[in-house]
């Protein structure tokens, strides 16, 4: 590519970014209450009635997703037996309990994606398995270590406080719950409350209406495991949103819906997925360690990082390392890191990526205007990347009609159906693909106040940004345990791989703590302070800048600020510099900043 034609390209780039830029932000979306608080309800399971409980337990875990099954499988595995995981849904799963829409499938390999593989001795069915098959693991992780033994379900914590006296934890629940606990560890994750467009007249609306992660089949016909969407032959159906969720379902509705619209306002990224079958054969040849392996490897190489092979091969990590050979192209074999010379390498492999991504469109989709629409200008990571075989061709079929806004978004909707600028799309059925609070405090996502030493709550502590020991540890909460990403390895290309280490860090720190005898174990004020100045100070990725379309990995666009980079930072280092540095801190003993007392 000419220097003339990359500057063409990054006009392009601003151009298109600037038509989405939103004065309101992440303000733009509202929460599922009044009207749509029913979103936020269990379509799947009636909860049972059940009396209050009031007993006590060493450890107490908020969220039995991946996070959750992740802990309880390492404290088992440590000798500790005494303790419970209390979860929002009817079962185990966490957002793979709650995304039950016609198509869900995880978008990261499953050799990776999928935790505790070998202690479950389970293989995955495919490369990239389907939204039943994952549900089904987790439900395999909680069978395999017992972990319905004092398990909760369709309960929520309504607040935690910490009773200093006591040393231990009060939690209490919607379902009249008063528990106590010695530990308590939340794991609720940033995919568990949907949210939908603050679209006018969005509760105007009189027809059938819901978020994909609430999916109606009783609506739809089909079911979550054979989505045959009988209901659908005879009607109109519109979907708002285009990102990753999307991607997965616009196919299955395109085959079932007598008419599918699909409103866009930014294109997604798509490349080709390449999905098939495990050898069972190949997979028996793998060695003891290997997912530790995998998971590293995959870390490695799509961080940049070098390794003799690529264990994955994905999307992921096809980018990664085009951009670090590029560099050491450039460097003449020089491996070190020059930050211009990275910069050059990045510009031209995205470039060089997205280019093909496009290209792509013009193979795939029969309708030059509707191509054209299809096509993301922007580069490949200001958004997640999406990888599917089916979703391009799916424009191809007479039924199925993309409007493309601009990069306005839906204008209005009213009780027949949606406005797009002066034109009216009358629909049967709406669903939003407007996915999760991802970008709002943690405090907001978990919907219960934390109450730690002092009367301090969990709200104030961290008003201006959060404020942690290894994204795990709060001063001035002690006994407690956050298990995210944030400001600890923040591998957000492969969520669950933060869990499996995390929950090993974890389980050790409380086997320290009660093999000693310890009442509370809390980190240290300036230790703490150091961790999130390190944080605060890590230098702004330069990788997509200003290029960058708006969405949920920028801050919708939005310049950002102290909270911002707190509550989305990651260890300076990178990931496997995170993940090769905690692994020498908590196996050393000392456990270093933490006051055990």
């Amino acid at each position: 590519m000419s220097n003339a034609e990359r500057s063409d390209l990054r006009e392009k780039y601003a151009l298109e970014r600037d038509k989405r830029i939103r004065p309101d932000g992440v303000a733009q979306y509202l929460s599922p209450t009044g009207k749509f608080s029913q979103m936020e309800d269990d379509p799947h399971l009636q909860p049972k009635a059940r009396e209050p409980i009031t007993d006590h337990f060493t450890f107490v875990m908020i969220g039995g997703g991946f996070a959750g099954l992740c802990v309880g499988a390492r404290l088992r595995e440590k000798g500790i037996e005494d303790f419970r995981i209390i979860e929002g849904g009817g079962d185990f799963g966490g957002v793979w309990y709650w995304n039950r829409y016609p198509g869900a499938m995880c978008d990261t390999a499953a050799m990776v994606y999928l935790p505790l593989l070998e202690e479950t001795g389970y293989m995955p069915s495919q490369k990239y398995v389907m939204a039943p098959e994952i549900w089904n693991h987790a439900k395999r992780i909680g069978h395999h270590f017992d972990l319905y033994k004092n398990a909760i379900f369709s309960t929520h914590v309504d607040a935690m406080i910490w009773d200093d006296d006591a040393k231990h934890w009060i939690i209490t629940t919607n379902r009249g719950d008063r528990m106590t606990a010695k530990y308590i560890s939340m794991g609720t994750g940033p995919l568990n409350r949907p949210k939908l467009p603050g679209i006018e007249g969005i509760d105007a609306y009189a027809g059938n209406m819901f978020h994909t992660s609430r999916w109606d089949y009783s609506y739809t016909g089909g079911s979550y495991e054979d989505p045959n969407m009988v209901n659908l032959a005879n009607k109109r159906v519109g979907i708002i949103g285009t990102g990753a969720t999307a991607i997965q379902c616009v196919p299955p509705l395109g085959r079932h819906a007598e008419k599918l619209i699909v409103f866009q306002r930014t294109p997604s990224a798509v490349d080709e997925r390449n999905n098939h079958e495990i050898d069972s054969e190949w997979f028996e040849t793998l060695e003891p360690g290997w997912q530790k392996k995998w998971l590293l490897n995959f870390a490695t190489l799509q961080t940049g990082g070098f390794a003799d092979e690529d264990l994955v091969h994905d999307g992921w990590t096809d980018i990664a390392q085009r951009i670090r050979d590029r560099m050491v192209e450039i460097q003449n074999g020089d491996t070190t890191i020059n930050p211009e010379n990275f910069l050059r390498a990045y510009e031209e492999s995205d470039d060089e990526k997205t280019q093909e991504i496009r290209s792509r469109v013009d193979a795939l989709v029969e309708d030059s205007e509707t191509a054209e629409n299809l096509k993301a200008w922007y580069r490949q990571f200001c958004k997640r990347p999406c990888f599917h075989d089916e979703y391009l061709p799916t424009f191809n079929q007479d039924n199925v009609l993309l409007v493309d806004t601009d990069g306005k978004g839906v204008t209005k909707i009213d009780e027949s159906g949606v406005w797009v600028g002066d034109t009216h799309y009358d629909l049967d059925c709406i669903i939003f693909a407007s996915g999760f609070d991802f970008n709002t405090d943690y405090t907001h996502r978990s919907e219960f106040e934390v109450t730690g030493r002092d009367g301090l709550t969990l709200t104030k502590k961290w008003a201006d940004g959060m404020e942690t020991y290894h994204g795990m540890h709060v001063h001035q909460f002690p006994n407690m345990f956050i298990m995210g990403l944030f400001q600890g390895a923040n591998l957000g290309a492969n969520v669950t791989s933060n869990y499996t280490d995390a929950s090993i860090t974890l389980a050790e720190i409380i086997h320290h703590a009660e093999k000693n005898g310890h009442s509370e174990v809390e980190v240290d004020s300036i230790v703490e302070q150091l961790w999130v100045k390190a944080i605060e100070e890590t230098p702004a990725s330069f990788i997509g800048g200003n290029d960058c379309t708006p969405g949920y990995y920028n801050n919708e666009g939005q310049p950002d600020g102290r909270r911002q980079t707190l509550n989305m930072g990651g260890y300076p280092l990178g990931p496997v510099a995170f993940f090769e540095y905690i692994e020498e801190w908590r196996s050393s003993g000392d456990f270093q900043g933490l006051s055990f007392r």
